[in-house]
């Protein structure tokens, strides 16, 4: 593993190693002081396509579609994201902005040109702020799915904005309230007990427990010793995002392809959520994968897989030229 501010040797195509979780040659990049972990399989003069995970998760998470991408003609990374993973855990203010601002980063220094973003639940709110806020660095996006509360608070309109001084009790609420619960003691009493277990069947809708591939994907990033540092700082940062940070407004503002995988019986970001999406942008193609939960790339890996092959296809060849800055 290399860690180091440039680029990182990029990994041969044979790449592959281990189990399914630790798919690809593994590396570290270091950004703005944190260590970032990534991995690499395929052909390194094929086009780049980045999985970016979920809540919780890591790349491992990607265990059934590296390969079959990689397979078909792609240069697949796999970047875990500041906080979760084998990346730091730091007590920055962690939000799907700072996510995004890592992963265009990621692009330019790492992977050295555009890509398709393929992203996993909080992974596909980073990835659509990503090709938003860095249009030049994105060829298109994925979102399999696309959680964010606001999209089923939110209507057509922007919301009224508040006075000043709300905004200062709320960032005080927030702030106290999150540093108030027992981040502590909830967090390794979860990472270390049946009760993870649960956790992960909820966003499954197939039988998931007694898989210690998927077990160990989840648990050990939050048995780390910064994982309660980070996720106290990520539950302040994102709920204090602005307006123009939210899914609604990043939407209104998306100019690449943008697909969208449902799993037909997630839990965790109903279908509901979807259909809001599709109000706020009727152009977006929506898939649903039916007998799927949270998780439609692992549960049903290989209708997943062939959605989105079937999509990339229609992509033009080749992405837009990056400029510096945006």
């Amino acid at each position: 593993m290399a860690v180091t501010n440039q680029p990182a040797p990029p990994a041969p195509a044979d790449g592959a190693t281990g189990s399914d979780t630790d798919w690809g040659l593994h590396a570290e990049w270091l950004w703005r002081g944190q260590r970032c972990h990534w991995r690499a399989l395929g052909d390194a003069a094929a086009p780049a396509l980045v999985l970016v995970h979920g809540f919780a998760a890591g790349s491992g998470h990607w265990r059934r579609n590296a390969a079959v991408l990689a397979a078909a003609g792609w240069r697949v990374y796999g970047l875990d994201l500041i906080g979760f993973g084998a990346s730091s855990q730091p007590a920055l203010r962690l939000d799907n902005r700072l996510w995004a601002r890592q992963l265009q980063a990621f692009l330019e220094q790492v992977v050295q040109g555009p890509a398709v973003l393929v992203g996993h639940s909080l992974g596909g709110l980073v990835t659509l702020s990503c090709a938003v806020l860095f249009p030049r660095w994105v060829r298109a996006v994925v979102a399999a799915p696309l959680p964010d509360p606001t999209l089923m608070l939110t209507s057509r309109g922007s919301p009224p904005r508040r006075p000043p001084w709300w905004r200062r009790l709320q960032r005080w609420l927030v702030t106290v309230l999150c540093r108030l619960l027992p981040l502590e003691l909830l967090v390794p009493l979860l990472a270390h007990s049946p009760l993870l277990d649960l956790g992960i069947q909820s966003a499954y809708n197939t039988p998931v427990i007694g898989d210690r591939d998927l077990h160990r994907v989840i648990a050990r990033p939050a048995r780390r010793p910064g994982a309660v540092r980070a996720l106290r700082a990520m539950s302040i940062a994102m709920a204090l995002r602005p307006h123009a940070a939210t899914a609604p407004a990043l939407l209104r503002r998306l100019q690449q392809p943008l697909l969208l995988i449902w799993g037909q019986r997630d839990r965790l970001v109903p279908v509901q959520v979807a259909q809001q999406v599709q109000r706020l942008r009727p152009d977006l193609p929506l898939v649903l994968l039916d007998g799927s939960g949270h998780c439609p790339h692992d549960e049903q890996a290989e209708a997943f897989n062939a959605t989105l092959l079937t999509w990339l296809e229609q992509l033009p060849a080749s992405g837009p030229t990056p400029s510096p800055g945006r």
